[in-house]
């Protein structure tokens, strides 16, 4: 097996036929061994029954489908861990992705790279609840984790299968993925590729997303800087309350000295003082909780997500680590 499509599919009954049309007439040109792995994701529009028509029609076709809706981060984190290829692709089931882009992207995995992930520069979305939330936050995450991207929203990508498996995909981190390989060391390029406005079905992103993006950000920065050494971020933190403690209880005792003002009532240096151990507590459990999720999910092997069923898988790997999900030809 040489390559691996992975595509999250959420209530897209009336894409699933064009999309495998679409892959179809890729994966005959590829001179590739392939194999095309559908995620359901708890799809309640009779996706399910489309997903079983082309799985029974073409055996190339492998669906996963989740009990409920998990999201889009762990639909994608199952088909990683299930791909069977040296190369795994990933892209939309909404048909805004073309698939005509993965030759391309498979040649310059051929050059070396180890990821290549696209950049969607030629948009066809709505500007003001799509394009313009996605370009401040991808402003925003390249400025802070310095890894220079236009366009982490793009999910048409092309990963190694052991840099892909190495990946640890929870909330939204399936936006992060090129980050997160290259903090292990992944050789990235940004490519351009087409996009094409979405034909059937509704957009499941808006603005609201936005806020959940921008609170992954603050736990990939911490795991991109701080997670094998967090006394820099605390230690430094710890400080500088420190500092202002000190500053604060001379400025009060100064207060008191020259103008007679109580120190145990006052206001400002009360307020302070509780302002911040509360800002420290309530960032430090928050990055903690991620830390230990990790750990749980790690540890014991885990997933956040439970597979129902499978179909057209026969591999005893994938058996052993799904042992409740049902199976199917």
């Amino acid at each position: 097996m040489d390559v691996s499509i992975v595509v999250p599919i959420y209530n897209e009954y009336e894409n699933l036929p064009l999309l495998y049309e679409q892959l179809v007439g890729v994966l005959d040109t590829l001179e590739r061994g392939c194999e095309v792995l559908l995620v359901d994701d708890g799809s309640t529009d009779g996706s399910e029954a489309r997903l079983r028509e082309l799985a029974r029609r073409d055996d190339r076709v492998k669906v996963v489908r989740f009990r409920r809706n998990y999201g889009q981060t762990a639909a994608l984190q199952a088909g990683l861990q299930l791909a069977e290829g040296d190369v795994i692709v990933t892209m939309d089931g909404d048909l805004q992705n073309d698939p005509r882009d993965i030759h391309m992207m498979l040649d310059k995995i051929d050059q070396g790279y180890d990821l290549v992930h696209g950049w969607r520069k030629d948009r066809q979305d709505a500007w003001l609840n799509r394009r313009l939330p996605s370009q401040l936050a991808n402003w925003l995450i390249s400025r802070v984790t310095r890894f220079p991207i236009h366009d982490l929203g793009c999910t048409l990508k092309a990963i190694r299968r052991d840099i892909a498996q190495e990946l640890e995909l929870y909330g939204e981190m399936h936006r992060f993925i090129p980050i997160l390989a290259h903090a292990r060391g992944a050789r990235c390029l940004e490519v351009v590729t087409r996009h094409h406005a979405r034909q059937h079905g509704q957009t499941k992103y808006g603005i609201s997303r936005t806020i959940r993006v921008v609170l992954d950000l603050i736990t990939v920065k911490y795991l991109l800087s701080y997670f094998a050494s967090p006394m820099k971020l605390f230690g430094a933190v710890g400080l500088a309350t420190t500092l202002l403690a000190l500053l604060a209880l001379a400025g009060t005792v100064g207060m008191k000295i020259f103008r007679s003002v109580d120190m145990t009532g006052n206001p400002l240096l009360l307020l302070a003082a509780c302002g911040m151990v509360a800002a420290i507590q309530f960032f430090s459990l928050g990055l903690l909780g991620e830390v230990s999720a990790r750990i749980y999910f790690r540890g014991a092997d885990r997933q956040h997500y439970a597979v129902r069923e499978l179909l057209n898988f026969e591999s005893a790997h994938t058996t052993a680590r799904f042992p409740e999900a049902r199976r199917a030809a």
